[in-house]
């Protein structure tokens, strides 16, 4: 299959690709295989039972990466894909995910995926997904990013997502269990507008001791857009964990947060914070005095705060 110009845009803005990667990687293009490589520690195989792939990392792998980038151009579209990635024992690897969608028709383009992470005793993943719209037409694109992490003794995993442009609708769920030990990093970044609804669900539960888990969500939501953000911190034995909201509202947004820790021992030390407000007037100031306008100061405070 031949990618023409949209498709290596969208894979641009969600992988940051300018042609083949290197090392393994699956590219997925409205509902096809495009491109499939695998390496001596890394394989990739279709699952035979439902649409997705398995990523197998051999124990010890180190300094590779996985890009499993996943497309969609055909207006009306629509996919549900599970991904499984089983991570050897003292890996340290990098997995580049993402979904691009450039909608030009007058049916609704969707892609939900549910990632599952089996990470190794003391390995070590990062994780990056990146979801991404355009498109002139009436139909809309939505995505439904569901995130599964299971975490072994002494095991790191961070997480970070992104969704800044054109997706009109999203439902973003992430749960974790984590053994003792491990530790768990999530940051996402998120910006809305026009209508566009959006709502993240943040579920941790942290079961052996010496566990640490921080969670850190920060969005703009402007025009009439709408986001709803969840997060729920289980602290099941001697544990630290940290969730925290910063949102930035513009002109008629709404913006819900819903912050829960629940410590089911005494040697569990929890926190949470969340915080949701305009931008400070003393800001746009300081940026206009330096010869930028009241659009260009906000941009750049926008940018600044999503960096």
């Amino acid at each position: 299959m031949a990618l023409d110009q949209i498709k290596l845009n969208l894979l641009r803005e969600i992988a940051d690709l300018h042609g083949t990667p290197e090392g393994a990687y699956n590219i997925r293009a409205d509902g096809e295989t495009y491109g499939r490589a695998t390496t001596a520690n890394i394989d990739i195989v279709s699952k035979t039972d439902k649409s997705g792939i398995d990523i197998i990392i051999k124990p010890g792998t180190k300094n590779e990466s996985v890009h499993i980038p996943v497309i969609i151009e055909k207006t009306g579209h629509q996919e549900l894909v599970y991904n499984d990635f089983f991570i050897g024992d003292d890996c340290d690897v990098t997995i580049i995910a993402g979904c691009g969608i450039s909608n030009c028709g007058s049916q609704d383009s969707r892609h939900d995926g549910v990632h599952t992470f089996h990470v190794g005793k003391n390995a070590r993943v990062k994780y990056v997904e990146r979801h991404y719209g355009e498109g002139t037409g009436t139909g809309s694109r939505v995505m439904n990013p569901e995130t599964v992490v299971y975490l072994d003794e002494g095991s790191h995993m961070e997480l970070e997502t992104t969704q800044i442009r054109g997706i009109d609708d999203t439902v973003r769920k992430t749960t974790a269990t984590q053994a003792a030990g491990s530790s768990l990093v999530i940051t996402e970044k998120l910006m809305t507008h026009g209508a566009q609804r959006a709502e993240t669900s943040f579920t941790v539960d942290m079961n052996g001791d010496g566990c640490s888990a921080n969670v850190v969500s920060r969005s703009v939501a402007r025009d009439k857009s709408f986001q709803l953000f969840k997060s729920v911190i289980n602290g099941n034995c001697r544990c630290s964990g940290h969730s925290e909201c910063d949102a930035i509202i513009m002109d008629d947004a709404c913006v819900s947060a819903v912050p829960e820790i629940t410590a089911n021992s005494v040697d569990a030390s929890l926190i949470h914070e969340a915080a949701i407000g305009k931008i400070a007037g003393e800001q746009i100031i300081k940026l206009r005095t330096l010869g930028l306008t009241e659009a260009e100061a906000e941009e750049q405070i926008v940018a600044g705060f999503l960096k």
